[in-house]
C-alpha cells in the first residue's frame, strides 16, 4: 500500500464508520491499514490504553536489564556537527537526531511486549514492537488534541523537574515544537489553542525513572471528518516533535545526518473504533534486524544544544519500562 492507497481506503472506512488499526511509516513509503481481527491473525498486536487484541499471559514477568553497543561519541557527533551547521545557516531551527543501538538480550520481542508497560503499545510481527509514552492525535467528538513531548530529564538528578523546567535550550525546543504542532493541527481544524503548556509526566523503566515535559493542543475539526480521515492524517505527517521546524527542510537535514532511512521508528500508529481515535508517535522502539535487538533513540538539536548532553539524552531513553 502506498501514502495514496492508505488516504483512499482510511477515508472509505471513515465514511463507513469501520473501525481498523493503522500504522505508518517516517516516510510515508509503507502505511497499513487492518481491521482489528485481521491484525492478530497477521501477528500484529496492539495496546492503546488498555483497548487491545493481545491476550496478557506470564509468558514473562519482567526482561534483563539490556547490555548495549552504542553508537560512538565520534560518530554522533560528526552528525551533530552537521545540524548545528545547519543551524547556524538559518536552515533549520530544531532538527531531531536519531541512532540505533545494538542490544545484548536474549528476550524475545513478544516477551517485552508483554511485560511493557506504557499508554500506547503495538508488537508489528516478529519485526518490531514500540511501547510510547507520546500522543501523537486523539479525535473525540469533533475535537482533535495533541501532546507533543519534548524534553527529558533522570528522575533522581537534584531538584529534576525544576532543572529542565528552567533550562533555556529544554523551554526553547519546545516552545518550536508546540508551535509546529499548533501550525499542523491548524491545517486540518479551527480555533486551535494551546490549552495546556509544558507539563510534566513520570516513566517508570528497567534501571531509571524518567520526567518527561509535554503540552496540550487543540482544535475544532468539522463535523464527519471522518470521511477525510486518510487525508487529515497525511496532512500532519511526519509528526513534528520527531522531525523538525521547518518540516520539509529538516527531513532532508535528518536523511543526510542520519544516513539511513527510519522506517516504521518514528512513525504513527493508532485505531479508529468507527466514531473517534487515538495514535501514538513510534518511539520507545525496538527492532529486530538479522537476528540482532536494536533499541532507536534520539533528541531534539537546537542551536543552544552541546553534543554531550544531547549524547547522554540518547543513551537515556534506552528503556523497557515495567515493573
Amino acid at each position: 500500500m502506498n501514502k495514496s492507497d492508505f488516504i483512499r481506503k482510511a477515508n472509505e472506512l471513515g465514511c463507513k464508520a469501520e473501525p481498523f488499526l493503522f500504522v505508518i511509516d517516517f516516510e510515508l513509503k509503507k502505511p497499513v491499514i487492518i481491521s482489528p481481527d485481521n491484525a492478530k491473525d497477521s501477528g500484529i498486536y496492539f495496546d492503546i490504553k488498555n483497548m487491545t487484541n493481545w491476550n496478557y499471559t506470564d509468558l514473562k514477568k519482567s526482561v534483563e536489564v539490556f547490555k548495549t553497543k552504542s553508537v560512538s561519541f565520534e560518530v554522533y557527533s560528526d552528525s551533530f556537527n552537521l545540524i548545528k551547521k545547519n543551524l547556524l545557516q538559518g536552515n533549520t531551527y530544531l532538527t531531531n537526531l536519531t541512532f540505533p543501538t545494538e542490544l545484548e538480550n536474549k528476550s524475545e520481542l513478544k516477551e517485552i511486549f508483554n511485560v511493557a508497560k506504557a499508554p500506547y503499545k503495538l508488537l508489528f510481527r516478529d519485526e518490531f514492537t514500540v511501547f510510547s509514552p507520546e500522543c501523537f492525535i486523539r479525535i473525540s467528538g469533533d475535537r482533535i488534541f495533541s501532546y507533543p513531548m519534548k524534553g527529558t530529564i533522570d528522575a533522581s538528578v537534584e531538584n529534576a523537574e525544576e532543572r529542565i523546567l528552567s533550562d533555556s535550550k529544554e523551554l526553547y525546543e519546545h516552545n518550536t515544537i508546540v508551535d509546529l504542532i499548533r501550525n499542523d493541527i491548524s491545517q486540518v481544524a479551527e480555533k486551535v489553542y494551546v490549552t495546556k503548556f509544558r507539563f510534566i509526566d513520570k516513566i517508570k523503566s528497567n534501571n531509571k525513572d524518567l520526567l518527561q515535559v509535554s503540552s496540550e493542543i487543540t482544535g475544532e475539526l468539522q463535523h464527519n471528518w471522518q470521511k477525510n480521515l486518510g487525508t487529515l492524517l497525511m496532512k500532519m505527517l511526519p509528526a513534528g516533535s520527531v522531525s523538525g521546524a521547518p518540516k520539509q527542510k529538516t527531513l532532508e537535514i535528518i536523511k543526510n545526518a542520519e544516513g539511513l532511512e527510519r522506517g516504521y521508528y518514528t512513525g504513527i500508529f493508532g485505531f479508529f473504533d468507527g466514531k473517534d481515535l487515538d495514535s501514538a508517535v513510534n518511539i520507545r522502539y525496538l527492532e529486530k534486524k538479522d537476528g540482532k535487538l536494536f533499541f532507536r533513540s534520539g533528541g531534539g538539536i537546537t542551536a543552544l544544544s552541546n553534543p554531550d548532553s544531547e549524547y547522554s539524552e540518547l543513551l537515556n531513553k534506552i528503556y523497557v519500562p515495567f515493573g
